[in-house]
């Protein structure tokens, strides 16, 4: 069987049932081998496609010969093509990335619109041409970097999400290159993959190669690898998603996990990981995550996105963007927006105050004023909404209450009651917001300094 004919086998067997009938299918082409040959075999294969060529003006006059040799190449076949020019220096520059992640970017982002301005391409899938050394490399990447199973699979062959197909990744280069030879098909050399300035180009030009001296059939164990770790991820994941089914609860859009069972669950710090990565946290936060559940109340750990709280016996996941949270935490004094309003905490001498304090209005709907003995009041704070078995001590009385007894004879109504946080320090309610402190905070004739709380309505 011939490159050509394998080639049709393969798509045939794993792509052609997710194109729909008369949809079109677009191809990002390089000029390399690599993207001229599927660009050959889709052509003699009868696939109907269209062509989207990024010059990205980063090689000078080598930028513009590829451009120059896509549209003469496509002329040829007569197949339709897109170009996008664009100066990826400052594009770089502008967004602050890696040359490499801003390309990827560009061209991407340039895909959804082609997909989005073209009736004949809505909806449809991009082809790239990555072939068998492109998905061995990734997967030695990622293992040096440091990874977990699903970064030694190397590349995907679908990728459904952004609707990708990568069709050559059975086959190497070696072959590929082979079939241009033999079948006259013409491409360009960039010259940047000459150069091990980048981390890949490394790895194919020296790293493997050296491996190849010793382990002749180096590169098809590890492709082979790829096949199996593959396999092995369907196994871990299933085995991880009954592992997580147990344990997180989601309430809204916050994730709870009682810490008795996080503590127990094996392997802990594999399942921990599995927590904690779709959060924006990092496998070099696990031992600090670990180490929470043995930590202070209200104590966390924060990523770009979320913060992962210890409130009592129980491990919240909860976004940073408060009016999202049920659960935020305030580190110092200033002001923090959460879902029902703003409070604003703030430090005085009692002397100095000692007027404000006097003429601080007994009941207003939108602005709620109260002060504590701040000497009282250990950071970090946390505010969230009350549940069921909370108890605090209300101004004025030695003995505790239940908060939701509190709140049925304060004949709120239920719609209100759902409209209820608390102020928390150190596993005590300070306050249940806009209505009442807790007598264990007021202040006496002993207070230098008063915490000022002010709840401001929205």
């Amino acid at each position: 069987m011939n490159f050509l004919e394998e080639f049709q086998q393969h798509w045939k067997k794993h792509f052609a049932h997710l194109i729909l009938p008369k949809q079109k299918v677009l191809l990002a082409l390089s000029g390399g081998a690599d993207s001229t040959v599927l660009a050959y075999l889709l052509h003699q294969s009868g696939i109907e496609f269209v062509a989207a060529h990024v010059n990205y003006q980063l090689r000078g006059s080598e930028s513009e010969r590829d451009e120059a040799f896509v549209q003469s190449f496509c002329q040829t076949l007569n197949i339709p093509l897109f170009v996008k020019k664009i100066d990826t220096q400052l594009y770089v520059t502008q967004h602050q990335l890696s040359v490499q992640v801003a390309a990827r970017e560009i061209r991407y982002h340039w895909f959804d619109e082609i997909r989005a301005t073209n009736i004949e391409l809505t909806n449809s899938w991009v082809l790239t041409a990555h072939h068998a050394n492109d998905s061995i490399e990734t997967s030695l990447l990622h293992f040096f970097r440091g990874t977990g199973i699903d970064g030694l699979k190397g590349i995907p062959a679908i990728n459904q999400s952004n609707k990708v197909i990568r069709p050559l990744l059975p086959f190497f280069r070696k072959q590929i290159e082979a079939f241009a030879n033999q079948n006259q098909v013409a491409f360009i050399v960039d010259s940047s993959n000459l150069s091990n300035h980048y981390t890949r180009n490394f790895f194919r030009n020296q790293l493997i190669p050296e491996l190849e001296s010793i382990f002749p059939a180096v590169q098809e164990n590890l492709l082979q690898n790829t096949y199996r770790f593959e396999e092995t991820a369907i196994l871990y994941q299933e085995g991880v998603q009954l592992q997580l089914k147990k344990l997180v609860e989601q309430k809204d859009n916050e994730w709870h996990i009682p810490v008795l069972k996080w503590k127990k669950v094996k392997p802990l710090y594999t399942i921990t990981w599995e927590i904690i990565q779709s959060y924006g946290f990092s496998a070099a936060q696990i031992p600090s995550v670990i180490k929470l559940l043995d930590g202070a109340n209200s104590s966390y750990v924060q990523s770009n996105s979320h913060r992962i709280i210890k409130n009592r016996q129980w491990m919240i996941i909860a976004p940073l963007a408060e009016q999202q949270a049920h659960h935020v935490i305030i580190n110092r004094a200033g002001k923090t927006r959460f879902k029902e309003g703003e409070i604003d905490l703030s430090l005085h001498d009692i002397q100095s105050v000692s007027s404000e304090i006097n003429n601080t209005p007994i009941l207003n709907h939108n602005i709620n004023i109260e002060w504590v003995d701040a000497d009282r009041v250990k950071f970090p704070l946390l505010i969230r909404q009350w549940a069921a078995g909370d108890y605090f001590y209300p101004l004025g009385m030695t003995k505790k209450k239940k908060v939701s007894k509190f709140l049925i004879d304060a004949r709120l109504s239920k719609t209100d009651k759902e409209k209820i946080w608390v102020l928390e320090s150190d596993k005590k309610i300070i306050a249940i917001i806009g209505l009442r402190i807790d007598n264990r905070f007021r202040y006496s004739a002993n207070t230098k300094k008063v915490l000022k709380i002010q709840f401001n309505r929205d």
